[in-house]
């Protein structure tokens, strides 16, 4: 490398065409300084390559540690819609099936509503698990990213229905109670 400088240096030193009279002067100091130069700035620019090298290694590194960022917030929002499930069946589903005003035959429908839930919630556990233990088709961190958020979508779904069917239990046990009042009201005011 510094062979090709110095020989640069030379070549576009004898390759500018002065013309002057008598013996032509040829000055040392300038001719060493502008060498010298050459090599600190070849020494620069060395150092600068291997700066750029460790910037994009670290840029790398962020984006890995992003990625895997983004998939423990995916993996916590799910366990949290799960936990959320958990509370509602031990919760709500209970009142719900203890209640007076629910028939014997609605309490199954209710169950197994509930219980496809539960089963649809236990499976997506059990993929994420798959997912983030093995080498799951030598996918990258950026697919298992992309499939985690398709499940904490799935999952927050999940909890969007079943509040809206914790809901609607709620509310035909409501109108039961009401008509059951209005119908054993005391008359003869």
């Amino acid at each position: 490398m510094k062979v090709k400088i110095i020989t640069l240096a030379i070549a576009v030193l004898f390759s500018f065409n002065l013309k002057a009279q008598g013996a032509p002067v040829y000055d040392n100091t300038n001719f060493v300084s502008l060498v010298k130069s050459l090599i600190e700035s070849a020494k620069q620019t060395s150092q600068l390559l291997k700066t750029v090298q460790f910037l994009k290694q670290q840029k790398e590194n962020l984006e890995k540690v992003n990625s895997v960022i983004q998939q423990l917030k995916a993996v916590q929002e799910i366990t949290n819609n799960n936990q959320h499930l958990i509370n509602v069946m031990q919760d709500d589903l209970y009142e719900i099936l203890n209640s007076p005003f629910i028939k014997a035959d609605e309490i199954t429908r209710v169950s197994n509503s509930f219980s496809s839930i539960v089963e649809n919630s236990l499976d997506t556990m059990d993929f994420i698990d798959q997912i983030l233990s093995s080498d799951f088709l030598k996918m990258s961190d950026a697919d298992r990213a992309d499939i985690l958020k398709q499940k904490e979508l799935e999952s927050k779904e999940m909890v969007s229905n079943i509040t809206v069917k914790t809901k609607r239990y709620q509310d035909i046990i409501s109108f039961r109670k009401m008509q059951d009042k209005i119908n054993n009201r005391e008359t003869g005011y």
